[in-house]
């Protein structure tokens, strides 16, 4: 018997403004259409680009009204702030380099924040982020699109139960194929900023895909890396970032990691896999399929879980019956439901719970940005040992 969604619907909405994710924009569109999912948020506001005339045909294609298309970002903080139906969140989904100012301007103004990954490219700057939203008591989103996925909500709560025991070692890898050729020579965008340090930072690959691989493991197995051991390839020629990466990790409780990333992996599209094995179990999650997870306990057979069906603790993530696949739209929207419904909850002034903080926040994306530092230091130092 089909089920409808519990997804409910909710008369409350936010009104929210974008930087970024302009014309030829991949993530903002993205970030868009999940955070429309559950008709929590409405777009109302944005500088979706340095080139206004971008903000301005962005804009008008998306019936902004066009005093709400904004110059720069810090004019939109201000003039926003100052308005009485002024936005309660902004989305940034502009490159890298504008995360940290993006995020301060509107930090300081007093407006919550939602934040494409990694957060920004120092850890002073991510610390200053942090102390900056407790300071002003704000909720600040990171969107590590995997832990919106109910598969890997399930595995979080096996391993919090205790099912799989004590865990031993995990195995992360997130090869791609896409940088194997110079495209950021040949006018594809994406590629371009993302190869070029003064818009992605220290780190390319590890920054991009790495970091994935380390918020998915730190929110499946709550793990915190003590030390880790890294080297990095620049792969492409002309290129001075990253574009594979090898790490071998220690954790707090003593187990070993070991995590590969890669965009130059011929043959692999978006294949961030996980596998973790405990004393008395081991789970594996695999995110070009997303629905199902592998469950194998000490003396029995594999297992797979569904997504979406009854005996599923994330079950109230899932949007649609088992059998019909769930993917990056839904986890992504996942992410932003969360968020929204935390949001309207410290705006009516209600009691939280647990459950209500179930997103990355401007923590998580502090641990990533001195997971990705910690791995560019170990492997310029000649793949040394660096403690986090």
């Amino acid at each position: 018997m089909i089920k409808e969604s519990k997804f409910e619907s909710n008369v409350r909405n936010l009104h929210y403004g974008m930087v970024g994710g302009g014309e030829g924009s991949f993530i903002g569109d993205i970030h868009r259409k999940a955070a429309a999912f559950d008709g929590k948020c409405q777009l109302i506001a944005g500088c979706f680009s340095r080139d206004y005339n971008n903000t301005l045909r962005t804009g008008t294609n998306l019936g902004i009204a066009a005093d709400r298309l904004y110059e720069s970002f810090d004019e939109m903080a201000a003039k926003e702030a100052g308005r009485a139906d002024g936005i309660n969140f902004v989305s940034i989904v502009a490159p890298n380099h504008v995360h940290y100012s993006a995020a301060k301007a509107f930090l300081s103004n007093g407006i919550n924040v939602v934040c494409d990954k990694p957060l920004v490219f120092r850890v002073d700057e991510a610390e200053e982020l942090s102390e900056l939203t407790e300071r002003n008591k704000l909720l600040f989103c990171v969107t590590y699109t995997y832990s919106g996925y109910p598969m890997v909500k399930q595995a979080r709560k096996l391993v919090k139960d205790g099912k799989i025991g004590d865990i031993l070692m995990v195995v992360g890898e997130y090869p791609q194929d896409w940088l194997i050729s110079t495209i950021e020579n040949e006018g594809q965008k994406q590629a371009a900023w993302r190869t070029d340090p003064n818009q992605s930072g220290v780190s390319n690959c590890i920054g991009d895909l790495g970091s994935h691989i380390e918020n998915t493991v730190a929110y499946i197995t709550g793990l915190k890396i003590k030390s880790l051991c890294a080297k990095l390839d620049i792969i492409g020629e002309g290129r001075t970032l990253d574009t594979n990466g090898s790490i071998v990790i220690k954790y707090d409780n003593g187990s070993s990691g070991i995590y590969w990333a890669s965009q130059v992996a011929i043959g692999n599209d978006n294949a961030l896999k996980v596998r973790i094995y405990g004393t008395k179990g081991s789970l594996e999650w695999y995110q070009e399929n997303p629905d199902y997870l592998k469950v194998t306990y000490l003396g029995q057979p594999l297992q797979i879980y569904h997504r979406g069906c009854r005996y599923i603790d994330s079950v109230a993530s899932s949007r649609i019956p088992p059998g019909h696949p769930e993917g990056y739209y839904e986890a992504f929207a996942n992410i932003y439901n969360r968020f929204a419904s935390t949001l309207l909850k410290k705006n009516s002034g209600e009691i939280f719970n647990e459950d209500d903080f179930d997103f990355p926040n401007v923590k998580d994306g502090l641990e990533g940005v001195k997971f990705i530092n910690s791995c560019v230091k170990s492997s310029k130092s000649g793949a040394v040992w660096v403690e986090l």
